[in-house]
Order: structure tokens, then C-alpha cells, then sequence
């Protein structure tokens, strides 16, 4: 049992906490990261957050059952790409179990000269129509519950200009946002 499951009283009633937590509206991630053997992984993920300014670390939070938990948890390096209303069928995809995420090809191997385990290995996978791309250091990971919380401080950062809206996670379904008509 985890410290934060010691000092965490069970919910009256997990389906009510489940019910409330589907009411959070959360930006959509696609996490991929390579393994020593080259392999590439990756999963959609809805808990993604910045954590400290100073210094920047972002986090993600990954199930422990997830078929990526151990190269993610045991990478070096990730990727985390943040989706855009472009994207559905890719979160899909990478939250589905079986399948190979990877098939269609729409990702490239990071260019950086090195790969996360050191010069020679693979780079790692990224989505070039991103939204936004952060390359980050793994610095830790944390138990809590039933996932672990990947902290990493971004290396690199790159943006896209594309005016597609977010992909969002809300009421366990993607939705895109509809911009409001107010102007002021």
C-alpha cells in the first residue's frame, strides 16, 4: 500500500467520485517514449499537468495495469504530444488495447543526434502535428493508488500554429470546444 493510500480514507461511494471526475473537462495527450531494445510505446492519456514553474516538471499519470507502464515508467526520456480536434482517431487508437499504435506511421523519430538511452538508440517517437511537443527527462515516479505519476522537466519544447481546437477529455468521450460568440 502506497503512503497516499495509508493516509487516504476510502470514498463513501467510488461511482459518485467516478460520476464528478467525468465532469473535469482535460486536455488529450498521446505519451511515447522508446525502450533499450528500440521499441516504440506510447498511450492516450487525459492526466497530464504542469507541476512547477521553477523548475519546470510536468507530470502524467499512468495506470498500473497499462500494457506501457513499465517502458514508461523505467524511460529516461518521453514525449508528451497534445492533441488537437485533428487527432481523435490517433487518441483512439492509443488507448486501445491490442492493436499496433504505431501502424499508420504518423509519427518521426525525435532528431536530437541521441536517443533517450544514449547516443545510437532509436529517438524518440513524436507526433510532427502536435499541438504541443514536450521532450522531457524522466526525474521521478510516484506511487499513488492504483497509477504512478511520471514527473519530467521538459528539454525541448515546440509549438504548432495550427488553429484546430483541443481535443478535450470530458464525460468519458473526446469533445472538441465550440468558441464562444462573447467578445468581451
Amino acid at each position: 500500500m502506497s503512503p497516499v493510500q495509508e493516509q487516504t480514507p476510502a470514498v463513501a461511494d467510488a461511482q459518485a467520485f467516478k460520476d464528478a471526475m467525468a465532469l473535469l473537462a482535460a486536455p488529450v495527450s498521446v505519451v511515447t517514449t522508446v525502450d533499450d531494445t528500440g521499441r516504440r510505446w506510447g498511450f492516450t492519456a487525459s492526466s497530464v499537468s504542469s507541476v512547477s514553474l521553477s523548475p519546470p516538471l510536468v507530470m502524467v499519470g499512468i495506470a498500473l495495469t497499462s500494457s506501457c507502464h513499465t517502458p514508461m515508467s523505467q524511460a529516461r526520456e518521453f514525449v508528451i504530444n497534445v492533441l488537437d480536434a485533428r487527432h481523435r482517431n490517433l487518441a483512439q487508437r492509443f488507448a486501445a488495447r491490442g492493436v499496433d499504435r504505431f501502424a499508420d506511421g504518423d509519427f518521426a523519430a525525435w532528431q536530437d543526434g541521441t536517443g533517450p538511452q544514449g547516443p545510437g538508440q532509436a529517438g524518440l517517437p513524436y507526433l510532427p502535428g502536435a499541438k504541443v511537443l514536450l521532450r522531457c527527462r524522466a526525474v521521478d515516479t510516484i506511487r499513488a493508488g492504483d497509477h504512478d505519476l511520471l514527473l519530467g522537466t521538459p528539454l525541448e519544447i515546440r509549438t504548432n500554429s495550427a488553429t484546430a481546437p483541443p481535443l478535450l477529455w470530458y464525460q468519458r468521450g473526446f469533445h472538441t470546444p465550440v468558441p464562444s460568440d462573447h467578445t468581451g
